[in-house]
């Protein structure tokens, strides 16, 4: 691997990622697009690489969250759809219609305000229609055939309002992904996502693009499918839920890796980091490695996770510190500074998964992998070797 800073550093497999969404895409009906979700800069894995891996396989449609990270993947040459799902101030509709974005609508309100100012500026914007079918989140309210009627006056102004064109309708299912527990609800909302769609075919409003299906669904529901599908998680090699484990061949994308910054011996009674929380019960080897939850590793994995190194499990004794940890190398012959650790991933046929690390502290998968600090270099790999890093602090 090409030389770089080896503190501590997030691997990310160009290769794996490419296997991930091949995977999906032989799940998907050939009649749908793949709208890859690359918000939270793709999970914490780089969002303008990733889409571009993403673009040369194939993929033509992409979603995030906010304006800033739609205009960073047009800065960076991305071509292809883009749907921002969150809220963008009505008064940059122009900057939303000069860079070829797709802006979600999801309220009467709103929709009238960036249509004005769509008119204003002498541009039309691309939206998309979010319908709220049980989420209760953002969305025109439609949980209720009758007693939400009244929101599809409200979408079907919204259509037809000069100085927007609404491609598409979108909703999201908020139980997909806990298998047969969410099933009935989940069918529910997709019920009544084609009841709006259909009377607003009444009224003579189409739409070309239908998607209510996250990673879950996409796996789950294929009927669901529709004209679009937006997987997210299984992108990354991830489930959203053990409900939907193993549904698909997926191969974890990131792993964090670090190094031995310092070993010592330490003898019986020994506190270990802040608090004094752990006591060595006879003579130790302590590695300490510069990690912390300053980098993204939580601080709640304290006296519960273990590292990799050779291979072998170094538990973590005594708290995680902001920017370092402290590792039980007792067990492991030959530990020294500079060595390679394995936070989480593979290491000699050994893994550490980010599904283990979030049980133990309480969480889901997501939050592990979008934790990861921005002052940790992403390192790239492709075709099984060193293609390229990004240092968000040198850069």
């Amino acid at each position: 691997m090409e030389e770089f800073l080896k503190r501590t550093w997030i691997q990310i497999d160009l290769d794996a990622l490419k296997q991930n969404y091949n995977a999906i895409r032989e799940r998907v009906s050939p009649g749908a697009q793949i709208i890859s979700i690359v918000k939270a800069d793709a999970y914490g894995h780089g969002a303008v690489h990733v889409a571009r891996e993403l673009y040369e396989i194939g993929c033509r449609f992409f979603a995030v969250s906010n304006l800033e990270e739609a205009l960073q993947l047009r800065r960076a040459g991305l071509g292809g759809s883009i749907l921002i799902l969150g809220y963008t101030p009505p008064e940059k509709a122009e900057t939303l219609a000069v860079n070829d974005i797709t802006q979600a609508v999801f309220d009467r309100g709103y929709g009238e305000h960036l249509a004005a100012c769509a008119r204003e500026s002498g541009v039309i914007v691309n939206v998309h229609i979010k319908v709220d079918t049980g989420m209760t989140r953002i969305g025109f309210r439609y949980q209720d055939s009758e007693d939400d009627r009244a929101s599809v006056d409200d979408i079907e102004s919204v259509c037809r309002l000069d100085g927007l064109f609404a491609q598409g309708i979108f909703t999201h299912f908020a139980s997909a992904d806990e298998g047969a527990d969410g099933e009935v609800y989940t069918r529910l909302q997709f019920d009544l996502f084609l009841d709006v769609i259909a009377r607003l075919g009444q009224r003579g409003v189409q739409f070309e693009m239908r998607h209510c299906c996250n990673s879950a669904a996409t796996l789950y529901y294929p009927e669901m499918q529709l004209d679009g599908v937006r997987p997210g998680i299984i992108l990354y090699g991830l489930y959203p839920s053990d409900a939907v484990r193993g549904a698909c061949p997926l191969r974890p994308v990131m792993e964090l890796k670090t190094v031995v910054s310092m070993v010592k011996d330490v003898p019986a009674g020994s506190k270990i980091s802040y608090g004094r929380t752990f006591t060595a019960e006879k003579e130790m080897r302590v590695a300490t490695v510069p990690v912390g939850y300053a980098d993204g590793y939580p601080r709640a994995l304290s006296g519960k996770a273990y590292m990799l190194i050779n291979g072998q499990k170094a538990p973590v004794v005594g708290r995680i510190c902001m920017d370092q940890t402290m590792l039980d190398v007792t067990e492991i012959p030959g530990v020294q500074e500079g060595m390679e650790v394995t936070a989480f991933g593979t290491d000699h046929g050994a893994s550490v998964t980010v599904d283990d690390l979030s049980q133990m502290c309480g969480v889901i998968n997501y939050e592990i992998i979008c934790g990861i600090s921005k002052r940790v270099p992403q390192v790239y790999l492709k075709d099984g070797k060193f293609y390229d890093m990004v240092d968000y602090i040198t850069k």
